[in-house]
């Protein structure tokens, strides 16, 4: 179980630090939620304690890997394929695992779909979707503002 003040990610809204452990009675049965406070977007959602691991909730990347698996995949060749609905599918998919390399994927598989191509709005969103993840645990990890995590990404992805 985490504890108060501990950085996680949750797969689908990024890092974020437990903030409060909070105990609400559900089905009669009293159970303990996460208050989980995420910094970019400025937002705070609930998590189930006992169903966190199910979730793909897991702790940050420490500092001093976090570049390295992100920078990891720069070089990683992935088929997109041309059916944007399929692609959407797959994309969404590793960003669900809540694997950093993963999410870190499909922002550089989007990016580079965009230079060539450009996106439909979906896409578009699953790329932003993409990069707050990452952004959110670059600044928590090493202790960034949202500035420095951008250009610390674009520096990483050009």
């Amino acid at each position: 179980m985490y504890q108060v003040g501990e950085k996680i990610v949750h797969p689908l809204y990024g890092a974020g630090i437990i903030e409060n452990l909070e105990e609400k009675e559900v089905e009669g049965m009293l159970q303990t939620y996460y208050v989980l406070q995420i910094p970019v977007g400025n937002l705070k959602i609930m998590i189930s304690a006992a169903k966190a691991e199910a979730q793909g909730i897991r702790s940050i990347h420490h500092k001093d890997e976090i570049v390295q698996v992100i920078a990891s995949i720069t070089h990683t060749q992935v088929d997109m394929p041309d059916n944007w609905n399929q692609r959407y599918k797959e994309n969404m998919e590793r960003i669900k695992s809540g694997q950093l390399a993963e999410v870190s994927l499909v922002y550089r598989n989007l990016l580079l779909r965009e230079r060539e191509r450009g996106l439909s709005t979906a896409e578009k969103k699953l790329m932003t979707t993409a990069k707050q993840i990452i952004l959110s645990e670059l600044i928590l990890s090493k202790d960034l503002d949202r500035t420095d995590a951008e250009t610390l990404l674009e520096g990483l992805f050009g």
